[in-house]
This record gives structure tokens, sequence and C-alpha cells, in this order.
């Protein structure tokens, strides 16, 4: 039974061995892992303190280093500081120095001043008495004069300039109308005769230009077109000519304005154009206007051509040829510049051909004297200069090229075709209807006119004539003689000219009558 019971408790106690040995082992098991755990987290701890003390190290070096560094820069700027402050101090010291030697040659200067100003105060002093005594004498000998001459110096001296000078002027008249009285007698019957002949030749038409175009339309409907949806049209327009475009009550027209002829013109061809065509928007506008501006540039190389043709004068640069196209649209006191160009070449030509002298010059200056006026206003310049620089640059004689320059007698008359150009200049200016003025303008020349001959002594009215190309002076005779009227005639012409001016001549005439007038009682 007992071995029954051994038997069968083997197996149990065999389980119950294992299980205890099993559950001994694993105990063993998790004592080996907290070991090898503490001793890990031993090592990390160590290897912290180790990696804790070295950045602390690090730390404290880098502190060092960086106080060391703050403290370097400190002393550099504190010896830089007194660097500074000690040439400051030096530089002190220099002017002190300065100021004391300047001071001491001051003070040096103004004991010798004061010696001087002392001796020049007994010199002075000197020197009033001496020129006391002087005037004394003087006073004795001019009143000893006065009394044996029976005038003051005063009165003596002026009647003595007065008279010497009304000799000098009396004697000069003389001379200059026995000079001009021969050259008169030998001159005026020629020079009637060939510029009365030169102008009856060339006599031309004259057609007062003004700073507005109007172009005619073939209905007033045509107006809102040209104006445009809200005024888009007329804005384009504007925009690409640089005309004003009035639209007013004009019935079937509008008014272009702009003081520019070649504006003005450009505008009247392109509105002319676009009313043909009846496509109007600002897309079409600046088409036409394109267009417009280069058949312009053609007709202003055919006008200089047509002219040049007319004229019978070749071999022509064609730049200064387009600058000739262009005096047709240039006005100067509302006569057009190419028509005025072309009479003074006639009369200049014409002018030659009698004198026997070199008519081609004469022609070419006469035409090309105003080329000037063709430029447009970037260039500087007085129209002379312009059309001086423009001939030379163009390749124009130098005959040519000085009797331009002396059309306004900015230089001296070079040849014989030098004056006849000036004096062309002059005709076809100064023709009645030729030029025109603002009223006001006119009237103010003539009263300034009459002011200029009323300012002389001994003249008794003055009237200007002939729309104000002549001036008649009336002097007392009384006060003025033959010889004196003569003088003052040339004294106003020159003041005249001085102060005003015109275009042409204006031509002074003194009048001296003297009339005896009794009455039988």
């Amino acid at each position: 039974m007992m071995k029954t019971i051994l038997v069968a408790g083997v197996p149990v106690l065999s389980v119950i061995l294992i299980f205890f040995l099993f559950i001994f082992l694993k105990r063993s098991r998790g004592l080996k892992g907290i070991l090898r755990a503490e001793e890990k987290a031993k090592e990390i701890l160590t290897q912290a303190a180790e990696e804790a003390e070295k950045i602390k190290k690090q730390a404290e070096l880098e502190a060092k280093e960086k106080d060391a560094a703050r403290q370097a820069e400190f002393e550099a700027q504190t010896r830089e500081k007194r660097r500074k402050l000690t040439e400051l101090e030096r530089r002190l010291i220099h002017k002190e120095e300065a100021l004391e030697r300047r001071y001491q040659s001051l003070e040096r200067k103004e004991k010798d001043l004061s010696v001087k100003e002392r001796r020049v105060f007994s010199k002075e002093k000197e020197l009033e008495l001496l020129e006391q005594k002087i005037n004394e004498t003087l006073q004795k000998q001019v009143a000893e004069l006065e009394r044996i001459a029976g005038l003051t110096q005063e009165e003596a001296k002026n009647a003595l300039i007065r008279k010497i000078e009304d000799e000098a002027k009396l004697q000069a008249v003389q001379t200059v109308r026995k000079i001009e009285e021969e050259a008169k007698e030998k001159g005026k019957a020629l020079a009637r005769e060939i510029i009365a002949n030169a102008i009856q030749r060339s006599a031309a038409e004259h057609v007062v230009e003004t700073t507005v175009s109007v172009v005619d339309l073939p209905s007033d409907d045509m107006k809102g077109r040209i104006i445009g949806r809200e005024g888009r049209n007329i804005r384009a327009l504007e925009m690409a000519t640089g005309v004003d475009i009035i639209v007013d009550d004009t019935p079937e027209a509008v008014i272009l304005s702009s003081f520019d002829p070649l504006r003005r013109e450009l505008a009247r061809m392109a509105i002319e154009k676009l009313v043909a065509d009846g496509r109007i928007h600002p897309a079409r506008i600046e088409d036409i206007v394109e267009q417009v501006k280069v058949e312009l540039e053609e007709k202003i190389k055919q006008e200089g051509e047509n002219t040049l043709l007319e004229l019978g004068i070749q071999n022509m640069h064609p730049e200064l040829v387009k600058y000739l196209g262009k005096l047709k649209y240039r006005t100067s006191y509302g006569q057009n510049v190419l028509q005025h160009s072309k009479e003074v070449a006639l009369l200049a030509a014409l002018m030659a051909r009698e004198l026997g002298v070199d008519v081609n010059v004469s022609l070419r200056a006469g035409l090309l004297h105003d080329i000037g006026k063709a430029v447009d206003k970037d260039y500087e310049g007085t129209h002379t200069e312009l059309s001086v620089e423009l001939t030379k640059k163009y390749g124009e004689s130098e005959a040519v090229v000085q009797a331009i320059a002396s059309h306004h007698r900015d230089i001296d008359f070079p040849s014989v075709e030098a004056v006849l150009v000036q004096a062309a200049d002059t005709l076809s200016a100064a023709r009645p209807g030729a030029r025109r003025e603002l009223l006001e303008t006119y009237i103010q020349r003539l009263e300034k006119l009459e002011q200029i001959a009323a300012s002389f002594e001994g003249v008794a009215k003055a009237f200007a004539l002939q729309a104000g190309r002549e001036i008649r002076i009336i002097v007392d005779a009384t006060k003025v003689s033959d010889d004196r009227a003569a003088l003052i005639a040339r004294d106003i012409a020159q003041k005249i000219k001085d102060e005003l001016d015109y275009p042409g001549q204006i031509k002074v005439t003194v009048i001296r009558e003297m009339r005896a007038v009794e009455y039988a009682r």
C-alpha cells in the first residue's frame, strides 16, 4: 500500500519540484536583470556625471575667454580714447600757443598803428593848413579873373563848352550835308530807276496769314461724327495733330487754331481725308494722321522744288530745298515767308542785273536770307544766325553766306550783292499791306514817334504820317537856325533808330518857317 502510495506520489512530487524549480529559476533571472539594470544605471549616472563635469568645465573656459576678450576690448577702447584725448590736448596746446603769438603780434601792430596814426594826424593838420592857404590864394586869383572878365568861372566854362560844341556840330552838319548832296545828285536818279523797275517787274500778291484755318464740311451732321462719342474723336485728333479744334455755330465748318501753320495744315488735310473716307474713330484717325504726315513731307519737298524751278536756281542741297518748302507755312508779321523770300530774290536779282554784279549770288542769297525761320524752336539762335549756319552746312558759297549774314546789318556789308539783298528785304517788307501789326502796337508806335520828336528843344509840333513811315516836325524859327534844324533831324532819326523797332524806314522831315505878321490899322 505504502509502495503504491509512494509510486503514485512520485509524479506529483516531480511536478511540485519542477514547479518550485521553475519559480526559483524565474526569480534568479529577475534578480540578475535587476542587478544588470542597476549596474547599467550606475554606468549611466557615472557617464552623466562625467559629461556634466566636462560641460561645466567647457562653460567655465568659454566664460573666461569671453571675459578676457571683453577685458581686452575695453582696454583697447580705453587706450584709443586716451590717445585721442592726448592728441586733442596737444592740439589745444598748439592753438593756445598760436593764439598767444597772434595776440602778441596784434599788440605790436596796434602799438605801431598808434604811432603811425599820430604821425598821420599830424600830417593831416599840416596838409589842411596848406590846403586852406592854397584855396585862399586860388579864390583870390579866381575873384580877380572874374572881376577882369565880368563872368563867373562856371559861366565862362559853360559858355566855352557850348561854343565849341555848336561850332563842331555845325561844321559836321555842313560837311555831312555837302557829302549827302553830292551823293544824292549822282545816285538818286540811278537808284530810283533801278528800284522802280525791279518793284514793277516783281509785283506780288500778299495774303495775310492768321493763326486759324477753316475746314469746310459737307453738312453739320459731320460735326457730331468729328466730336465722337463723349468727345473721343476730337480728343484723338487734337492729340495726334497738336491743334485746337473748335466746333461752334459756324455752319458746315470747323476751325483749327494753332500758332504753328504746319500743324494746322496737317490737321486740315487729316480732317478732309477723314470726312471723305467716312470712317472716323481713334484708330482710323491715327492711321490717317500718319499718312498725312508722309504726304505733307512730300508736299513740302515739292513746294521747294517748284520755287527753285520758278526762279531758275540749280544745284541746291536737298535739305535746303526741304527747308524752303517749310517756309510756305511760316509767317512774319502776317507776311508769308516763302512769298517774301521769292520776292526778295527777284528784287535783288533784277537790281544786280541792272548794276552788272553777280546775279546768281544775289538770287540765291535773297531766296535763302530767311531760311533760318524754317528751323524748329528747339534750335537756339536768331533766324540770321541759323540761316548762316544752314547755308554753310549745305555747301552755299561764301559770298552767299556773307550776304545773308549782313541782311540785318549784323555785320558790315561785304559786297554790293549783300547791299542789294538788304535793300530788297526792306522793299519787300515795307510794301503797303505786306505786313500787319496789332492796332494797339501800331498806335503805340505812332505815339512814341511823336514823343521822341517832341522831346527835343525847339520843337513846336510833331505829326506822324503815312502809317508811321514819316514824322513831320515843325520847329520854332526864333529858337532854331537852319543848320540847327538839320542837326535836329539827324538826332531825331538816330534816336528813333535806337529806341523803336519798325520795318523799312522812317522819314524825318524838320520844317523851319519864319513868319512876319503886322496889322494895318
